[in-house]
């Protein structure tokens, strides 16, 4: 299939035409390929060391947990990079409409990827021509972002918590994906230079149907998918790793049951949770069972939803990667501005109504 689109923006650790050492990818990467060998051969060793063990085992235990949803997402990106434009755009829709938010929401919600994997696709997305508005609702449209973590957020809390969670999300990736757009419609922020106009001939099933039969599916074809999958992930595993890295840090320096008395359904309560899930980087599939565990053993149900939005919210991974993908911090940094509030005040009332 023929295609046709802007090239991907540089890479942090690229300048110009020669290639820096990249010491944040290199440096993470070395690093926990180090712990994940002392916690998978060297058990014995880190067990008389117990920060060494905390780290390795944080390491082992996150690494076994999101490699799925990385390549997955490794594969979605491989895959939209063979897509015209043009035939993303008219899924997602304009951007800077309400139209485009609820595609982007649907799209998320219906993804069936970790948070990581899912963080992939919006950054090629983003590439594609969607706008910012779109990709933050479509990052905040489900914080737990997989079908299959939504069924064991079933079994732990309830069909009816679950689906005042997902209700509850919807609503605020909505209103933060409104806010982005129109604080770009009114110059407070970069718009993305990536988007086209649709042409007036264009027909979706028409010209997708001339596309696939001119598509030769060889070797070669399947080679550039897994290629482009690779290099254009980069951007987030460059900071992936170093998120990994610095969560297994904390984890040995803070002790999480610590916490677990001022998990309360509080307003401090709900501030423990809130630095929690931001110090604390926990994927997807890690943070499902904590934010059960909280509604059912502290009875703080607005804690628990704000332990699954604020980990989005306040992902340092999404963050650096929103930053290196617009090339703005303020982008990046409106992000947590805009969403955690509406978390807060959204989980103070399930806690008072609750």
């Amino acid at each position: 299939m023929t295609h046709c689109h802007s090239p991907s923006p540089q890479p942090a650790c690229c300048s110009g035409n020669k290639r820096k050492f990249d010491f944040i990818f290199w440096g993470s990467l070395v690093g926990i390929a180090a712990l994940y060998v002392l916690g998978t051969f060297f058990a014995g060793f880190t067990a008389g060391h117990s920060w060494l063990a905390t780290m390795a085992h944080t390491v082992h235990y996150m690494v076994h947990t999101v490699w799925w949803g990385v390549v997955i997402g490794a594969v979605f990106v491989g895959l939209l990079s063979k897509i015209p434009q043009v035939f993303i755009m008219s899924v997602l829709g304009k951007g800077g409409t309400f139209n485009g938010l609820l595609r982007a929401v649907g799209a998320g919600v219906l993804f069936d990827l970790c948070s990581h994997g899912l963080l992939m696709v919006a950054v090629k997305l983003y590439q594609r021509g969607a706008s910012i508005g779109q990709i933050v609702a479509f990052l905040l449209a489900s914080p737990w972002n997989s079908f299959s973590l939504t069924l064991i957020l079933v079994t732990l809390i309830g069909w009816q918590w679950t689906f005042v969670f997902i209700g509850l999300s919807i609503v605020i990736a909505l209103i933060t994906g409104w806010v982005f757009d129109r604080f770009v419609a009114r110059g407070w922020l970069p718009e993305n230079h990536n988007t086209v106009d649709m042409p007036e001939d264009f027909h979706f099933w028409k010209d997708a149907r001339t596309g696939i039969q001119a598509t030769r599916f060889d070797f070669a074809f399947f080679k550039d998918i897994f290629v482009n999958g690779v290099k254009d992930s980069r951007i987030v595993l460059r900071w992936l790793l170093f998120g990994i890295l610095l969560a297994a840090a904390l984890r040995a320096l803070l002790d999480p049951t610590q916490f677990e008395g001022l998990f309360g359904p509080t307003f401090i309560g709900l501030l423990v949770t809130v630095v929690f899930a931001t110090v604390l980087e926990v994927c997807s599939e890690g943070s499902t069972p904590i934010a059960a565990d909280i509604l059912t053993r502290a009875q703080a149900p607005g804690n628990g939803f704000a332990f699954l939005m604020a980990g989005v919210a306040t992902d340092y991974t999404e963050i650096m990667v929103l930053k290196d993908t617009t090339k703005s911090w303020k982008i990046a940094l409106f992000l947590p501005l805009i969403s955690v509030p509406q978390v807060m005040l959204v989980a103070w009332l399930v806690n008072f109504y609750g």
